[in-house]
């Protein structure tokens, strides 16, 4: 039977433990007010509102409250139902089960052999001990993010001369915009076509297939973009390089997080951002590699050419090697194929034990999910529900300011703004190097900064940061060229990277982690559409008005520009965003249960303790952060004290 749990206030010993029984009121199976809501949330309550407070309750974890007898029996059935009637299949399952319900505590289930108590142990005291085809997996999802992160950067060198030879490198408002199109077609076909594919493509070739399809595209696109011979032609190309992007970012994280241990996974999904800050370094490689290539009799800026069409050499690797991976174990289980996943996941794991261990835990996810349906519409829920919205704003605005911190303006146009600072057309592409080497390097720190600091803190840290980083950018374009060309030139540089330094552990990784953790399982899917179509839109006006904003503005106008929005950011997070590290989805449920106005205030609240606590140097109580007491509607943090204290740092 599944459990929920009632939180009780602070002074209570612990929390009690009730049952909860499928299709009765969950407020009358505990006693409680069915109307002690905030009242704010009160119109949004409705006869299914019930269901779906138990959703993440019954999905934390299913198997709490069953016996070791029983689960031995649950997991024996489910082998034999699915066809994995095999007398150590069976016994795998028997175990996997047991396992199942508390992964961590495996001395205490009966039978294991001293070889699968010695994988268990190991397991989480040595993490990265992994079978090889576990590490192929990780080796391609690392590569896929790199594909992703050459596909943007070698734009930054090939438009310096493909510009002038198409006739729109002028100053003038239909050079600049034409300019901004074609470099932000990709992500303007992922904002409105691409992250739309990711589930017919997912639900018709697997994830495997889903990941060919696309760096199949990727290296044509990429060829395409190295033989075209208009700016029109130029946008059409580089228009349909964004049906391979947008499928291929939603979908790699997700086989990832599939197919990866659970000691491992968070790490593994995190590298996408480490491994896209490789391929954006990739990019600007490329352009140094083919700078100084001449042309040959008959063709014309064969070197951009080559810039343009190198990024389709990553892409080509992973469809050598997509299919000697295991599909993903969960997307077999949800083609009704159980004995494929089983086998699959054996492949991925030391001991048969460890695989049912895994496919079993996933099967009970999936049919607490459908038992927790509420038949409603689920994009209408992202809305209606408060929990969701919030959870919907929050996501939101860290999408949005991923973007408009400024740094695709950097990744796409470092080379050019160097080159208007009085760089040389290669003085500037080795500038632009040097900015892709620093985001890569300070962005594997963020695997573990993103779960000692906290997502929030890290932002409230370094949209600050960035902001006077872009400042101090734009305003070295005021030191004097003719007599102070040498300071002049290390200044912008220096800014730049020190803006690469800050947002690669803050800004960079966060927002993707956030918004998939903060949704709801019933919606999550819809969510994370949303905010990956979000990112990639905003992408895409970032990239199409940074040369007319340029030209407009100046440089100094046009990076005080982006140090403003990311003081804009700095508000928003403080205000709207609360912290979502270390949380079990029940506690999410809470945390983002909080009224809009009560987690307003408590960010209004840190602003004075930091002045006090950190520039003041004074003895002050810290903030307590405020969280609804579960099933009670009632806020905790200020006079019911929360089980944790966030210092604002």
């Amino acid at each position: 039977m599944a459990r929920i749990f009632k939180t009780r206030k602070q002074d209570s010993p612990s929390a009690e433990c009730v049952d909860f029984i499928p299709g009765q009121n969950a407020h009358e199976q505990q006693g409680d007010d069915p109307t002690e809501v905030p009242l704010d949330d009160q119109a949004a309550v409705t006869a299914a509102e019930p269901a779906r407070e138990n959703i993440n309750a019954k999905t934390g974890n299913p198997l709490t409250g069953f016996g070791l007898e029983t689960l031995e029996d649950m997991g024996a059935r489910y082998a034999r139902r699915y066809g994995m009637s095999e007398e150590g299949d069976i016994r795998a399952f028997q175990k996997g089960a047991c396992l199942a319900q508390d992964p961590t505590n495996y001395r205490r289930v009966p039978g294991l052999t001293g070889g699968e108590l010695e994988i268990l142990g190991n397991e989480f005291e040595n993490r990265w001990s992994q079978p090889k085809l576990m590490y192929a997996v990780i080796v391609l999802c690392s590569i896929c993010a790199a594909v992703q992160g050459m596909d943007e950067a070698v734009v930054n060198g090939g438009q310096i001369f493909y510009t002038e030879q198409f006739g729109i490198g002028g100053k003038d408002p239909r050079s600049t915009w034409l300019t901004g199109l074609c470099n932000s077609a990709p992500y303007l076909c992922s904002a409105i076509l691409g992250c739309w594919l990711t589930v017919p493509f997912n639900n018709h070739f697997g994830r495997r297939g889903t990941i060919f399809a696309c760096c199949s595209l990727l290296a044509l696109t990429c060829i395409w973009q190295g033989f075209v011979n208009s700016w029109w032609h130029m946008f059409i190309a580089r228009f349909c390089l964004g049906l391979g992007i947008g499928p291929m970012s939603a979908t790699v994280p997700i086989y990832a997080a599939e197919t990866a241990p659970p000691a491992i996974r968070g790490a593994l999904v995190m590298q996408w951002q480490v491994w896209t800050a490789f391929g954006i370094m990739l990019g600007y490689v490329s352009d140094l590699m083919f700078f100084k290539v001449t042309d040959p009799e008959a063709v014309v800026g064969l070197n951009w050419r080559l810039m343009m069409a190198s990024a389709m050499f990553p892409a080509l690797i992973v469809t050598c090697f997509v299919f000697l991976c295991p599909e993903s174990p969960r997307w077999y289980m949800s083609k009704g194929q159980h004995c494929k996943a089983y086998r699959a996941m054996c492949k991925l794991r030391f001991s048969n034990v460890q695989a049912a261990r895994d496919v079993y835990y996933m099967q009970t996810l999936l049919e607490a999910e459908h038992e927790s349906e509420t038949s409603r519409n689920k994009i209408l829920e992202l809305v209606a529900v408060p929990r969701n919205r919030r959870a919907m704003l929050a996501s939101q605005i860290v999408m949005f300011m991923q973007q408009f911190c400024g740094v695709n303006v950097i990744a796409y146009y470092s080379s050019q703004i160097f080159i208007d600072a009085k760089f040389t057309e290669i003085s500037a592409l080795a500038a632009s190097l040097g900015f892709g080497i620093i985001n890569w390097i300070f962005a594997i720190p963020a695997i573990y900064t993103i779960d000692t600091f906290g997502r929030r803190n890290l932002l409230l840290i370094t949209f600050p940061l960035m902001s006077l980083s872009l400042f101090f950018t734009g305003f070295s374009f005021w030191i004097p060229e003719d007599t102070m060309h040498t300071a002049r030139v290390a200044c912008i540089a220096l800014g730049i990277y020190l803006f690469g330094i800050v947002y690669s552990p803050g800004a960079g990784p966060v927002p993707f982690t956030y918004s998939a953790e903060a949704y709801p399982l019933y919606v999550r899917s819809y969510g994370m559409s949303l905010a990956t179509a979000t990112t990639w839109f905003f992408n895409f006006i970032l990239a199409i008005t940074w040369p007319s904003l340029l030209a407009a503005f100046s440089a100094q106008g046009a990076f005080g520009w982006y140090g403003a929005w990311n003081i804009v950011g700095f508000v928003l997070v403080l205000l709207f965003v609360p912290e979502t590290k270390g949380k079990t989805l029940e506690e999410l449920d809470q945390v983002f249960s909080v009224p809009t106005g009560t987690l307003c205030a408590y960010g209004m609240r840190q602003v004075p303790y930091f002045i006090r606590r950190f520039v003041l140097r004074q003895k002050v109580e810290p903030v307590r952060i405020p969280e609804m007491g579960a099933r009670t509607g009632g806020i905790r943090g200020d006079s019911e004290y929360s089980h944790e204290v966030e210092k604002s740092v």
